[in-house]
């Protein structure tokens, strides 16, 4: 790709100032690296009357390739050709606007801090781009570039030259002349050329709004084709693009007010709104299994189905979780897992916490041996009921992680949604939906067949009627470190205390404490036998702990007591 800026001169003001304002010295050659290529700042010209700048961007088609993964034109997964084959590397694009935003980063900000009174001078430039993708033709680049005061040459370039029969391309010889600061001439070349080729070789995140907006400053506001800019450099997310226009329109409307945005952007009083926005159940889930996940101690951890990849977003924030493994039966789930986390731009040591596998629960995986916990997050409602026993046996069996944390929606609940019909269930893939007495029958048998501990809990706002939306099971293999503890009941006098929390734990001062233990051991003076999951014995004595999924705290002259299911 190859960019040439030429400035004019007179003896009291010599073109060559341009290499001031470029912060590349006339005199010599310099080459940048850049994610996929070298870019190479020379001068073919430089004397008092006539200066040219030259970019010269050799791209890496390789480097385009491995850490594009997928993304932009000539990089979609189903293209495996197009990948290599393609004009990436010859025709200005996105690759060579963020080379100039890297290249000459100062010049675009409009500094020069050895001549200061140089910036915001128009000066005359005259800048060439010999091949432009134009996806609108010639007719476009004038609609883009004419308004911002600049006399455009945009000659169509022919499909081939030995066969003029075969008529032009979509790619033009694009020349630009008039008088501009070089700092706005750089931002209008940053947001237009990929404009122009309608794609960029990068994910489009959030963040773009905000380098638009930076770059349009002073002059996208007014373009007659804002719209069309704004939604192609964007990649047409109709979300950002909403964003984007708003923002554009409140700037327009402080300037014609002679005002600032904040002035005019003040309905809301961030300091006075004190209204709590209800917290979305998804997250109230993430945060009760980082929860459990925290108290079990895991460092190496299996998010089994895992989706679109938030929990591994949340594990991966965390220190403690040193591997994180995600998998998932759905490949186009784990493509969009992977573009979510940006693993493609993860710094190395990040990266090699984690990792993203294709596999199904309904048979064993060598793959999930040897992990501390294994996370089940909405995900055995989707599962046949048939098939459970197959993935129980992987899971519980196989893989046989110490602690397995298991969320599913509560049936009970569906009555206080609104807009659920009677008798529907919550996603039209769910194959059931358990009652909280059916769930806790499920996990206990689970638990007795495997040799693990479980104990419950609530996600979620719980409704003395019908409970929570959504109820958790932590099952920790027996043997293994103590379950994850709830809140500590109340002492009792003569009465019961009972935890909140995922599991409970109860102490009693002339009484006992109460806490819920499924296929554990039920406590007392002594062991309670296990039949089926469920404490069958309770032994009196005079110093009885209360149960709870990990232990009890010990009871005075009290008995414990073993919860069956």
């Amino acid at each position: 790709m190859f960019l040439t800026i030429t400035t004019t001169g007179t003896t009291d003001r010599p073109a060559t100032d341009l290499g001031f304002l470029l912060h590349k010295h006339p005199d010599r050659a310099q080459q940048f690296s850049t994610a996929h290529g070298t870019a190479h700042v020379l001068y073919p010209e430089a004397d008092a009357e006539r200066c040219t700048a030259a970019l010269l961007l050799e791209v890496d088609p390789v480097a385009l390739v491995r850490r594009g993964q997928g993304k932009g034109r000539g990089g979609a997964p189903d293209a495996a050709l197009g990948r290599y084959v393609n004009d990436r590397p010859y025709a200005a694009s996105s690759l060579l606007a963020v080379a100039l935003r890297s290249v000459f980063a100062s010049a675009m900000k409009g500094q020069c801090a050895a001549r200061p009174e140089l910036v915001g001078r128009p000066i005359p430039l005259r800048i060439e781009v010999p091949a432009l993708p134009a996806r609108g033709g010639a007719a476009l680049v004038e609609r883009l570039f004419r308004p911002l005061g600049w006399s455009v040459l945009a000659e169509p370039l022919p499909l081939d030259e030995t066969f003029p029969e075969w008529g032009d391309s979509r790619y033009v010889r694009l020349v630009l002349e008039g008088a501009c600061e070089l700092a706005v001439a750089l931002r209008h070349l940053y947001v237009l050329l990929p404009v122009l080729d309608d794609a960029k070789h990068y994910w489009v995140a959030p963040d773009e709004v905000d380098k638009l907006l930076r770059a349009g400053e002073g002059w996208l506001e007014h373009h007659p084709e804002q719209r069309l800019i704004v939604g192609r450099y964007l990649a047409r997310r109709q979300s950002l693009t909403r964003e984007a226009m708003a923002r554009l329109e409140l700037e327009r409307l402080a300037e014609a007010d002679d005002a600032a945005v904040e002035e005019i952007d003040n309905a809301v009083d961030e300091e006075a709104d004190t209204e709590e926005k209800p917290v979305p159940l998804a997250v109230r889930r993430r945060e009760a299994v980082l929860g459990v996940l925290r108290s079990a101690g895991a460092a190496r951890v299996l998010d089994l189905g895992c989706g679109q990849g938030q929990l591994v977003g949340a594990l991966l924030k965390e220190g403690q979780f040193t591997e994180i493994v995600g998998m998932d039966v759905s490949m186009r789930a784990l493509q969009e897992a992977r573009r979510r986390l940006r693993l493609d731009r993860m710094p190395e040591r990040q990266a090699r916490r984690v990792r993203l596998v294709q596999g199904s629960l309904a048979y064993t995986d060598s793959r999930l041996k040897g992990f501390d916990a294994a996370v089940l997050s909405e995900v055995v409602e989707h599962v046949d009921p048939e098939r459970l026993p197959a993935l129980e046996y992987a899971v519980f069996g196989v893989a046989g992680p110490r602690t397995v944390v298991v969320t599913t929606p509560n049936v009970e609940y569906n009555v206080r949604w609104e807009s659920l019909p009677a008798g529907r269930v919550r996603h039209a893939d769910h194959r059931f939906e358990w009652t909280r007495d059916e769930f806790r029958r499920w996990a206990g048998e689970v638990a007795a067949r495997h040799g693990y501990a479980v104990t419950f809990g609530p996600v979620g706002p719980e409704d003395p009627e019908v409970g929570p939306p959504t109820q958790l099971a932590c099952f920790v293999r027996e043997g293994g470190e103590e379950g994850v503890k709830g809140s500590e009941g109340t002492n009792g006098s003569n009465g019961a205390g009972a935890g909140a929390g995922v599991s409970g734990s109860g102490s009693g001062s002339g009484g006992w404490g109460r806490g819920e233990s499924v296929g554990g051991v039920a406590d007392g003076g002594h062991n309670g036998d296990i039949r089926d999951g469920q404490g069958i014995e309770a032994g009196d004595g005079n110093s009885g702990p209360g149960d709870s999924g990990s232990s009890g705290s010990p009871g005075s002259s009290g008995s414990g007591k073993a919860v069956a299911a």
